[in-house]
């Protein structure tokens, strides 16, 4: 299914030089059909033959990215995708708006403190009610297509975005594994994310 994002309003197209502590890139901002508001990182020649762009889908998690929470690895794993983008010289990163795996700011910390009680992250999202995981990826292909991307490399270590992606027409033509951030407050997270959520992580 195409859906219709917006990255011009009047005459100017959401897009600007950002320059990062990673390196320089582009930033591209999206208003999704829902009135949601995404971005895109891009650098390099995306239309370049040969091996087709390095790219890394990222779902918001304002306490990872912004706090440097160490219940997850979402931070470092930002962090470590744009790096990985600038060595490279040429990739992409969308940004997506779907905080505590699509449940919400609000949710995800009713889901904190249920964790706080022994709860995994799993049981606490469904204890409340909420799905495991309520993302979506449809969006994010109109966002690579917009950059004129149809085949990439995704960085991940979660088939549903793989999934997610192919379901909308993006072609990923390789999974390079992208695992970064893991320490002793997080560990039970990502085994919950291995072993419940068949996430693709080492760690034993």
């Amino acid at each position: 299914m195409t859906i219709q994002i917006d990255s011009t309003k009047g005459d100017v197209k959401s897009d600007a030089e950002l320059p990062t502590e990673y390196g320089n890139f582009r930033i591209r901002a999206f208003t999704g059909p829902d009135g949601s508001e995404h971005a895109t990182l891009y650098t390099g020649d995306l239309a370049k033959s040969g091996d087709p762009p390095l790219v890394r889908i990222h779902s918001e998690c304002l306490t990872g990215d912004a706090f440097g929470s160490l219940k997850c690895d979402c931070g470092p794993q930002l962090e470590a995708s744009l790096r990985r983008i600038q060595d490279e010289g040429r990739g992409a990163l969308v940004y997506l708006r779907q905080e505590g795996r699509g449940i919400g700011l609000y949710s995800k910390i009713q889901a904190y403190a249920l964790q706080d009680q022994g709860h995994d992250t799993l049981d606490a999202n469904l204890l409340l009610g909420l799905p495991a995981d309520g993302r979506t990826y449809d969006v994010a292909a109109e966002m690579l297509r917009d950059l004129g991307l149809t085949k990439i490399r995704l960085m991940t270590n979660n088939p549903l975005k793989i999934q997610g992606l192919e379901e909308n027409g993006i072609e990923v033509l390789k999974r390079l594994p992208h695992q970064s951030g893991v320490g002793p407050r997080n560990i039970e997270y990502l085994s919950t994310k291995r072993h419940r959520m068949g996430h693709l992580l080492n760690v034993e």
